[in-house]
C-alpha cells in the first residue's frame, strides 16, 4: 500500500498490498469479484490481526458507501449502513422518538465491525449489540448481495461472524420507544462479601472498575433509565466528584454522571460522542465466561493482582444476557465480561494476558473476538457448540475462502 494503515491502537499495522474506499455498492461488488482475498476494516477498533487480509488481499473500507440510516416509526426498526457509526445512529433515532436498548462503552464504533465480533454494553438482562440485529445484508464473494433475516436458518450464524461470510453493507435493527438514564458514580466496593448477583441487577446497566492495586473495586457506575425504580446501592459511598473510568484521567470526556438525567445514548456509553478518541495508547483483552462462575473468577484475578496491575490501566467487569449468535461469547449463557485495558507495551502484555487465562481456566472464558488473546485455537474451537454449523454457512456463502484469514482459518479449522 502506498500509505500506512494501522487499527486504532497503532499495534497492527497491515500488510495487505491494497486499501479501497468504493463508493457505490456497485463497486464494492466488482472489488469483491474481482479480488482473491478481501477483510473489511470497520472503525480499527480492534487488536489483533482479525481484519489483516495478508500481503497478497485486499483491506477494505465501507465508510465511503453512501450513508444510509433509514427509520420505520411504525415497525420500530431502522435500516443501516454497516460502516455508520453507532454515535451518527443514535442521533438520527433518537430524533424520531426511539431508541436501542443498548450501547457500547466508546459510540465511535462502526455498527457492523461491533455486531460481527460480538461487542456488548452491559446488563444483566440486555444482550450483546447483535441481538438487536434482524436482518443483515451480505456482499458475498461472487459480489452479489444476499440477505439474511431471522427466521432463516442461517440467521444466528450471519450477525456475529468474523467477517468471514461477507461484507456486511447494511443490517436492519431493533428498536424500542425513546427513554432517559441517570448515570450514579460509587467508590470503593469491596471484593469481600460481594454479592455479585445484587450488585449486578441493581440498575438497567452496571459497571465495575478496578485497577487491581488493591482487593475490590474503586468505582461502580450504574445507569438508571428513569423508567425504572431507582435503586439502592448500599454496598459503596456515592462519589464527590466526577470520574473517569481510568484513574487520573479527565472526567469532562465522560458521560454525565450525579444523577442528571438525559438522553439514552448520551448516558448509556461511557464516553461522549463529541470526543474523539485519537489513536488509543493501549491494549484491551476481555474474557466471557458464564455469569454462575463470576465471584469465583473475581477472587482468582484478585490472586494474581500483583501481576496483572503493573501494566494495568483500568480493568471493568459488565454483564450481558444470553443471546443465539452462534460465535457470540454470550452464545447460550448468561455472560460476565472482565475486560483489561493495558498499558501499551505488547511484550510486557502478553506475558501477563497468558497468566490471566490460566487464572480464568476451568471457567470456560471465551475471549472477544477484536482484543488480545493467547487461548489458543484447539481450545477455542471447543468452546463454540455450534462452530459446525458455522463452518457449513462459510463453506456455502465463500466456498474458496475468499473471506478467510489467518485470524480466521485458525477458528474454522476442523479437528484432523
Amino acid at each position: 500500500m502506498t500509505e500506512t494503515v494501522t487499527n486504532w491502537a497503532g499495534n497492527i499495522t497491515y500488510t495487505a498490498k491494497e486499501l479501497h474506499r468504493p463508493h457505490s455498492l456497485d463497486a464494492l461488488g466488482a472489488l469483491v469479484a474481482g479480488s482473491p482475498k478481501v477483510r473489511v476494516l470497520g472503525s480499527g477498533h480492534s487488536f489483533n490481526e482479525i481484519a489483516e487480509p495478508g500481503a497478497e488481499g485486499v483491506l477494505l473500507s465501507i465508510a465511503a458507501l453512501p450513508p444510509v440510516i433509514d427509520v420505520d416509526t411504525a415497525a420500530r426498526t431502522v435500516r443501516v449502513s454497516g460502516g455508520v457509526r453507532y454515535a451518527e445512529l443514535a442521533r438520527a433515532v433518537d430524533a424520531h422518538g426511539l431508541a436501542l436498548p443498548n450501547m457500547a462503552s466508546l459510540p465511535h464504533i462502526s455498527v457492523a465491525g461491533s455486531v460481527a465480533t460480538g461487542t456488548h454494553g452491559s446488563g444483566v438482562g440486555n444482550g450483546s449489540l447483535a441481538s438487536a440485529v434482524r436482518e443483515v445484508e451480505l456482499v458475498t464473494a461472487d459480489g452479489s448481495t444476499v440477505t439474511v433475516g431471522r427466521g432463516d436458518e442461517r440467521f444466528d450464524g450471519a450477525v456475529t461472524s468474523l467477517g468471514a461470510l461477507g461484507v456486511v453493507t447494511a443490517l436492519t435493527l431493533d428498536l424500542e420507544p425513546s427513554y432517559e438514564v441517570e448515570q450514579h458514580v460509587f467508590t470503593e466496593l469491596p471484593l469481600t462479601g460481594l454479592d455479585f448477583e445484587k450488585v449486578a441487577a441493581a440498575a438497567y446497566s452496571v459497571s465495575l472498575f478496578t485497577d487491581w492495586r488493591e482487593p475490590g473495586f474503586r468505582q461502580v457506575w450504574l445507569k438508571r433509565r428513569t423508567d425504572q425504580p431507582l435503586p439502592g446501592f448500599p454496598w459503596a459511598a456515592p462519589a464527590t466528584e466526577k470520574l473517569h473510568p481510568v484513574p487520573g484521567m479527565p472526567a469532562v470526556n465522560c458521560t454525565e454522571q450525579f444523577g442528571v438525567p438525559g438522553p439514552w445514548h448520551e448516558r448509556l456509553p461511557h464516553f461522549r460522542a463529541e470526543f474523539v478518541p485519537s489513536s488509543g495508547a493501549e491494549l484491551q483483552s476481555e474474557y466471557l465466561l458464564p455469569r454462575q462462575y463470576a465471584l469465583d473468577a473475581l477472587h482468582a484475578l484478585d490472586a494474581i493482582r500483583g501481576t496483572v496491575a503493573p501494566v494495568l490501566q483500568t480493568c471493568e467487569v459488565r454483564t450481558v444476557a444470553a443471546d443465539t449468535q452462534w460465535l457470540s461469547p454470550a452464545y447460550g449463557r448468561d455472560t460476565v465480561a472482565l475486560h483489561f485495558t493495558w498499558f501499551e507495551d505488547t511484550a510486557a502484555v502478553l506475558p501477563v494476558v497468558r497468566r490471566v487465562e490460566e487464572a480464568l481456566d476451568g471457567f470456560d472464558a471465551r475471549p472477544h473476538w477484536g482484543k488480545v488473546f493467547a487461548v489458543p485455537a484447539a481450545v477455542l474451537r471447543g468452546r463454540y457448540p455450534r462452530l459446525g454449523d458455522f463452518r457449513a454457512l462459510a463453506r456455502e456463502l465463500d466456498p474458496a475462502g475468499k473471506f478467510t484469514n489467518a485470524f480466521v482459518r485458525d477458528v474454522l479449522e476442523e479437528a484432523s
